[in-house]
């Protein structure tokens, strides 16, 4: 069976300088770049592309709510149409980038609220979709299992990933946990580690944190652990 291993990366350059995210691409599989709309910048974007594709790790669109105070964790009530164009800015200035590195951007997975919000938020899904039917190429859309967004794009002829996450708490209605509520973040290497070991073979891609406490443990021992169950860890 094959997995993604994907992390959210490009987000800062305080990891970036400590290293931190440079040794995130030596485990995982596939880099969710950050595209500047709430952290990094241009900059960012490019050493990462670079370190990405040096070690074949395949690039994604993490694209949001511009939103930089509340780092794209919080909903943002954009007009559908602001929605749209914003989601094709952020897609086409990455993959600018990513080309200038040797690579491409081969995926699209939204962040933090709007991430949560196109699960069930019929027009920010429409949006969403709409935007990556406006792209010169389909690329595939990353999100939730049972996410609204996702049946959408799958009716309009698109490709979908099903993800899961390694260190985040999920509700008995199988939706995220949110962060404002105790235990939403997993810490634990092995309580980690054996969450995806569960999930892996009801999706294609596991998500570990870049900002979660002990990102790089954590990332290690879920691709430990999945290799042990058996898993091919390979880009989706």
């Amino acid at each position: 069976m094959r997995i993604d291993l994907n992390a959210d990366l490009g987000e800062s350059w305080e990891r970036w300088r400590s290293g931190e995210d440079v040794r995130l691409l030596d485990v995982v599989t596939s880099a969710n770049v950050c595209c500047g709309a709430y952290a990094g910048d241009p900059e960012l974007m490019r050493v990462t592309c670079e370190a990405a594709v040096s070690r074949g790790v395949a690039i994604g669109a993490q694209v949001g709510y511009p939103d930089r105070d509340g780092f794209g964790r919080v909903f943002v009530d954009l007009p559908p149409a602001a929605l749209r164009r914003e989601v094709v800015r952020q897609v086409r200035l990455l993959d600018d980038i990513a080309t200038s590195a040797g690579g491409a951007v081969t995926y699209v997975k939204p962040h933090g609220a709007l991430y949560n919000t196109i699960v069930h938020h019929e027009e920010h899904a429409r949006a969403v979709v709409d935007a990556m039917l406006d792209l010169d190429a389909p690329l595939p859309l990353l999100g939730l299992p049972g996410s609204r967004a996702l049946e959408i794009a799958v009716d309009a002829g698109l490709s979908v990933v099903h993800e899961g996450f390694a260190d985040r708490a999920y509700t008995a209605a199988g939706r995220l946990v949110p962060r404002s509520e105790p235990g939403a973040v997993l810490d634990d290497p092995s309580a980690v580690a054996a969450q995806a070991v569960r999930l892996h073979r009801d999706v294609a891609s596991i998500c570990v944190h870049s900002d979660s406490p002990g990102a790089l443990d954590l990332a290690r021992a879920v691709r430990i652990a999945l290799e042990d169950a058996g898993a091919e860890v390979t880009s989706a």
